[in-house]
């Protein structure tokens, strides 16, 4: 099932539980959505779904700086909000790779990239970015291709 039928489906079975705080979280998605859409036109009508997934987790991102934010002001009470939205978000992201499939990734990347220092983490990242985009966060890849390249 593609990302928008998912969005539409999970919306209209959050109406009939009632369940306002998803309704609310999935309302967001999908105008952020009609948003990117249209700044996509007129090249695309629709962003494919590796674009959707992009978009979701920026979503995600800027949220959990957003709770970081609300505890540092003691508002414990929308730093929970924003981490059910987080929940939701990351609901309809593809699995991450664990730790381990991670680092055997980023090994096999820098033998396939022939990299041998720091100069050449650029090369690297972009073979994981070709291999892994979807179950793999580059944010969060990059200190551990830099460890490897002995950064």
């Amino acid at each position: 099932m593609a990302l928008r039928d998912e969005f539409t489906a999970r919306l209209k079975t959050a109406m009939i539980a009632g369940d306002a705080a998803s309704v609310s979280a999935l309302r967001m998605i999908t105008a952020k959505l009609k948003d990117t859409d249209i700044a996509a036109r007129p090249a695309l009508d629709k962003v494919p779904d590796e674009q959707i997934v992009a978009m979701l987790r920026g979503m995600a991102k800027s949220r959990r700086e957003s709770v970081e934010m609300y505890r540092q002001g003691k508002r414990e009470d929308l730093a929970a909000k924003e981490e059910a939205e987080i929940t939701l978000i990351e609901s309809f992201l593809p699995q991450q790779m664990d730790a381990a499939a991670t680092e055997a990734a980023v090994v096999a990347a820098i033998a396939e990239a022939g990299a041998a220092s720091l100069k050449d983490m650029g090369k690297v990242m972009a073979v994981l970015k070709a291999k892994h985009a979807a179950s793999m966060d580059m944010g969060k890849v990059g200190p551990v291709v830099k460890a490897k390249l002995g950064g």
